[in-house]
């Protein structure tokens, strides 16, 4: 069973007018589906859902509602915002067991970056994915997939190979090995560099126009002989 439960009263009417119906008495509208049964629409405390939704483990993490003393778990699949206000306006959420596979996006936590010797001698992290989509049993979802920086040169990759995923938990793309993050070289070094070669360019430059004067001083004194 989930961390997260939430009562939920069935509603008879859909539509937008019992939507906007649902809102003004403080609920947020939302439709129940998947599974064997059909779509349900639902309502949801406000204030009881932005509580979930602020606890982080809401979306893409396994939920229980309750409704007249029966309990079912669903995954939230998504949820839509006021742009202005930033409230909740509608919630969709799928029916699952525990053993129901689904595809989820994870977040991915860096560990060890003081230990990279790439960073320390000035290079940065670049992050490609900042989330993993994986395949998994819906009560066996991981809270993040973790990355260990140490070790790592300028210029390494971390693959989706190099991570240990829980058992039964794939990422959902099985045709490559996807990058997830790699050690750049620093932008500064590279800026050094540059004006380096700058420097060069312009030392030789005003070599030749030295020996160029040097040569036009010595034709000067020849057509004067």
């Amino acid at each position: 069973m989930s961390d997260i439960v939430l009562p939920v009263d069935v509603r008879d009417a859909a539509g937008t007018g019992a939507a906007r119906a649902a809102r003004r008495e403080g609920f947020v509208p939302g439709t129940l589906y998947g599974g064997k049964l059909g779509p349900v629409s639902i309502a949801i405390r406000e204030n009881v859902l932005r509580k979930a939704i602020h606890s982080g483990k809401f979306l893409s993490n396994m939920v229980t509602l309750e409704h007249d003393g029966e309990k079912q778990t669903v995954i939230p699949k998504d949820v839509q915002f006021d742009p202005v206000t930033d409230f909740p306006l509608h919630v969709d959420l799928f029916r699952v067991d525990e053993d129901t596979v689904i595809d989820v996006e994870v977040s991915v936590h860096f560990l060890n970056e003081e230990k990279a010797p790439g960073l320390k001698r000035g290079g940065a992290l670049n992050v490609v994915r900042h989330t993993v989509e994986l395949s998994c049993p819906a009560g066996s979802i991981p809270e993040f997939i973790e990355v260990d920086l140490d070790g790592l040169e300028i210029g390494d990759s971390v693959h989706i190979s190099d991570i240990s995923l829980p058992e039964k938990v794939t990422p959902t793309i099985s045709d490559r090995d996807f990058t997830i993050a790699t050690i750049a070289g620093a932008r500064v070094e590279l800026e050094l560099e540059d004006e380096d070669v700058e420097g060069e360019e312009g030392e030789d430059g005003e070599e030749g126009t030295e020996a160029e004067g040097a040569e036009g001083e010595a034709e000067g004194e020849s057509s004067n002989d």
